[in-house]
């Protein structure tokens, strides 16, 4: 499947969050902090021109020292910084740092923070994790800004994640996303060499962004699911931390299996830092089972991965959950690549890394829960939708 024959079957948005194919994409898969953050802090202490950073978890410790320190030096060299924060996520962010990057020359901004007349709006958070350099070079991924991503994923303070540094045509999509989220008024003009240069392919890799922001729009992120799942031929493989899949997922995950499709799903295990959604997760899985999917359950540390990899070319990487959050909530970035390679890359230095060290939940295992933890399954199953 192309990736053209997906965007007839999503939801357009407004013009903003709506973008085409791109050829012509180099896309570098970074393994776990010990490879993600000295790419991303090599890239920040070398732009030139403008750094655009956004993320939903920016907490304290070393590793948040060292990107405050890289940001405002780039700011105090002259350097156009501005980073969006979200209000939720980054709530342990200490307030020096903050500071620091504000009397440094750094634009921040925090998105949604709570207030009364937008009450509502506050449940509707921006998950995303952009980070682009001199407009030519962008990262996005799952990983936030704090202790927890630094290392090898070697134990249960170290998570386990992907990220990816990506260069091409798509990077000034990314920007454009970027400024979704920045003032309407201090966004600047498409001709802006700051932030749009000229792009010329970096490589042969043909993707779609897919920034959805449910709250303005349809959800584009479920959508995207349910069509690669309705088309999968031969599999469906998903790395899902937060694997809470509502009533259209969980018929769909269940129609592939059913009709030959190999459908195998690595999540969190027992390292979960949110314990309700393996909850209410685990109350559906009699169903998936039935219908021969398989599930894994990694115990190493918090396995935070997003990955789908549907059949043999078509792969979707970005900051988006399997769950409620992700599909109706939270605003997203992921991207959807078309190429046989990446893909086969992913399945074996990525998926089938992980699933083989992951413990097969079986049928009989599941089943065999003492009745406590059906009930407490069952009620944290009532508050999936916001999980």
């Amino acid at each position: 499947m192309k990736i053209d024959d997906l965007n007839a079957h999503i939801h357009q948005a407004d013009e903003a969050r709506s973008f085409p194919r791109r050829d012509g994409q180099h896309i570098e898969l970074l393994v776990n902090g010990c490879e993600i953050f000295p790419a991303m802090l090599d890239e920040i202490r070398g732009a030139q021109q403008s750094i655009s950073f956004e993320t939903f978890i920016y907490w304290s410790g070393d590793i948040a020292e060292e990107f405050a320190a890289a940001l405002a030096e780039r700011a105090e060299a002259g350097i156009v910084v501005r980073v969006v924060l979200d209000w939720l996520g980054c709530r342990k962010m200490d307030d020096r740092l903050v500071n620091l990057l504000r009397r440094s020359g750094v634009e921040v901004i925090h998105h949604r923070p709570l207030r009364w007349f937008h009450f509502l709006r506050a449940n509707h958070r921006s998950h995303r994790k952009l980070l682009i350099i001199d407009g030519c070079v962008g990262f996005l991924g799952g990983v936030g800004i704090a202790e927890k991503w630094t290392g090898d994923a070697g134990d249960p303070d170290h998570w386990r994640d992907n990220h990816y540094r990506v260069r091409g045509p798509v990077v000034a999509d990314m920007q454009r996303l970027f400024f979704t989220h920045w003032p309407d008024d201090d966004i600047p003009a498409d001709d802006d060499p700051r932030y749009y240069p000229p792009l010329e392919p970096a490589g042969d890799v043909p993707v779609r962004l897919i920034g959805s922001e449910p709250i303005d729009g349809p959800n584009r992120i479920e959508e995207l699911y349910l069509e690669m799942l309705t088309r999968a031929r031969r599999h469906f493989l998903l790395t899902a931390p937060y694997f809470a899949p509502g009533e259209r997922l969980l018929t769909a995950l269940c129609d592939a299996a059913r009709r030959g499709v190999t459908v195998e799903v690595v999540t969190a295990g027992i390292h979960h830092d949110r314990k309700v959604v393996r909850k209410a997760s685990r109350h559906d899985w009699g169903r998936l089972f039935e219908a021969g999917v398989r599930i894994f359950e990694y115990h190493r540390t918090l396995i935070h991965t997003k990955l789908v990899l549907q059949d043999d070319d078509l792969t979707l990487i970005g900051s988006a959950n399997f769950d409620p959050r992700s599909t109706r909530l939270n605003d997203e970035a992921n991207l959807l690549i078309e190429d046989g390679r990446l893909a086969k890359e992913h399945e074996e230095r990525s998926f089938r890394v992980d699933r083989d060290v992951a413990h097969e939940v079986r049928r009989e295992e599941w089943e065999r829960r003492p009745l406590h933890r059906r009930i407490i399954d069952a009620a944290a199953h009532l508050l999936r939708p916001q999980v």
